[in-house]
């Protein structure tokens, strides 16, 4: 692990790190904010996924999260949304390729040898963080936006038992039925019948998360016929889930809109994981 840069934030630190990454098949960044109280002892750990076109450093930058990750005493991880290099494959739109990794694992030609997203972000990823940062690994929530909110839902309901809570802003929670779905997952897994598994609406009638989610939504997002948020909250209530989805007058798709909730949604992420 290689040290780009780290910054006093808040009474922690900001760093931003490069490793060479055995899943994705090249160097990968990532950033992670450790609060004060990491100089003591582990603390807990909070993901936030990022969207479509984001690298690292969009939420690290933009979301506001450090102040009130600081004041709950909570480490962020900000990984990148997808492998990047010149031997990496890309498309020339802006949702397929570098940036657009979906978190999830592609096995499909040319994307099969460098987009391995899901490994990296719940395998690699966290194996790497346990060996270098002071964060309890049995403490972990996860969060995310658009796409990434996507990746949280789905890796909170995939993986019982590894995250106390999850969140998401504006998140696309039906993606085997959005053209932010199913170009991607045609693209990088083929055929249909192997898409199910990275549906969060289809997960959360399989039986849900086994813990709280909070869903903020804005209702002027400018992209919200691509997000499903109906469908997924028709099986929220067909399921019984425990949690909140909220739609929020006026705001749209932009970190302005997660800005002014971040600070609800590191406190509630805070109550599971010090509970």
């Amino acid at each position: 692990m290689i040290t780009i840069s780290e910054n006093r934030c808040f009474g922690g630190t900001q760093g931003v790190y490069s490793h060479t990454s055995t899943a994705c098949a090249c160097d990968m960044m990532f950033a992670v904010f450790m609060p004060e109280e990491a100089q003591h002892g582990p603390v807990p750990v909070l993901w936030f996924l990022s969207g479509l076109t984001c690298t690292h450093e969009n939420a690290m930058v933009k979301a506001g999260a450090q102040a009130w990750a600081a004041e709950q005493g909570i480490a962020l991880v900000f990984p990148d949304t997808s492998p990047r290099g010149d031997d990496v494959p890309n498309d020339d739109a802006f949702d397929l390729g570098q940036g657009a990794g979906f978190y999830i694992d592609a096995t499909e030609a040319p994307w099969d040898k460098h987009f391995k997203m899901w490994t990296y972000v719940t395998d690699e990823l966290p194996a790497l963080l346990a060996e270098n940062f002071a964060i309890d690994m049995d403490r972990q929530s996860i969060t995310g936006h658009s796409m990434g909110g996507h990746g949280a839902l789905t890796m909170a309901m995939a993986l019982p038992d590894r995250f106390r809570s999850v969140s998401a802003f504006a998140p696309i929670c039906n993606p085997t039925q959005s053209n932010w779905g199913r170009k991607q997952f045609t693209a990088y897994w083929g055929p249909e019948e192997n898409w199910s598994p990275h549906d969060a609406t289809m997960l959360m009638v399989d039986g849900g998360f086994n813990g709280p989610i909070l869903i903020d939504t804005g209702t002027d997002d400018q992209f919200g016929e691509l997000l499903g948020t109906e469908e997924f909250a028709s099986a929220f209530v067909g399921c019984r889930q425990e949690g909140q989805i909220r739609m929020q007058k006026g705001y749209d798709h932009s970190y302005f809109f997660i800005a002014t909730f971040i600070e609800d949604h590191i406190a509630f992420h805070a109550e599971a994981l010090y509970s």
